[in-house]
Parts: structure tokens; sequence; C-alpha cells
């Protein structure tokens, strides 16, 4: 959800040109699944699309090959440390880090409460996108 979001964020800021932004599985279970469908349903009802989107594996080449590593949860977290290695560059982050109410986003794959999470995966692209911004602007 986070991908498309972000991903919309971005378009609707005029800045494509600026980011790559893709996601990837740090636990093997939906790979090469589609966008799960509740999941696909909450992006729908808010124009965003995520048609040909497969889920694909973390891999240790990803930590070189972007900028930041968002994870969802302390869970993520935990995982793409183990996948990239150590963190030197500080590149591994919490969505939720970037908001004033620093958490886990509220997983859905548990509750069944697609709304939460987008509420959470809303403001935390938010908190992103703001702070990317004011990281270029003092450049």
């Amino acid at each position: 959800m986070a991908e498309f979001v972000m991903k919309d964020l971005v378009a609707k800021a005029g800045r494509e040109g600026d980011f790559y932004i893709e996601s990837a599985a740090t636990s093997t279970e939906e790979i090469g699944n589609s966008v799960y469908p509740p999941a696909r349903r909450k992006l729908a009802e808010h124009g965003i699309g995520c048609a040909g989107k497969t889920a694909r594996q973390m891999t240790r080449s990803d930590y070189a090959r972007f900028d930041l590593l968002v994870g969802m949860d302390d869970w993520n977290i935990r995982n793409m440390r183990r996948i990239c290695g150590d963190d030197a560059e500080g590149k591994i982050c919490k969505l939720m880090d970037f908001t004033r109410r620093p958490s886990d986003v509220a997983d859905p794959w548990y509750t069944g409460d697609f709304e939460a999470t987008w509420r959470d995966v809303l403001k935390g692209c938010q908190g992103l996108m703001n702070s990317l911004t004011q990281q270029a602007a003092k450049r």
C-alpha cells in the first residue's frame, strides 16, 4: 500500500523524476503474488491503482540500490537488518517515524482493518514526503 500511496503523492507534487519507489517483502510468504485484494480495494477507493505489482523478496543489493529503506513495523526492520547487514549509512527507518506518532503501521493482516492501515500509511508517506522536501530545500 505504501509504495502506491508514496507514488501518488510524488506524482501529485510533479516530482516523479526525482524518485524511484519500489516495495519489497522482508518475508517469503507473498513472493510472486499481486497486491492483496482488500489493500487493492482500499487504494482504489482513493483513486490509486496498483496493477501489475507482484511481491518480490528484498535483497542485500537493495541497500546499495536505494537511498532509503522504509519498513512498516519493528518486525520489518529486524528482517531488513538481517537481509542487508550493517546499516552503516543509516538508510533503514520506519515509516511512522516521519509522523508525530512514531509506532508501527497498523497491520491489517491480523486485524482486517484496512482503514486504520490506510490512515497510518497516508500519514507516514506525507511525513516522509515533507522530510524529503525539506532535505532537498537545504541542498
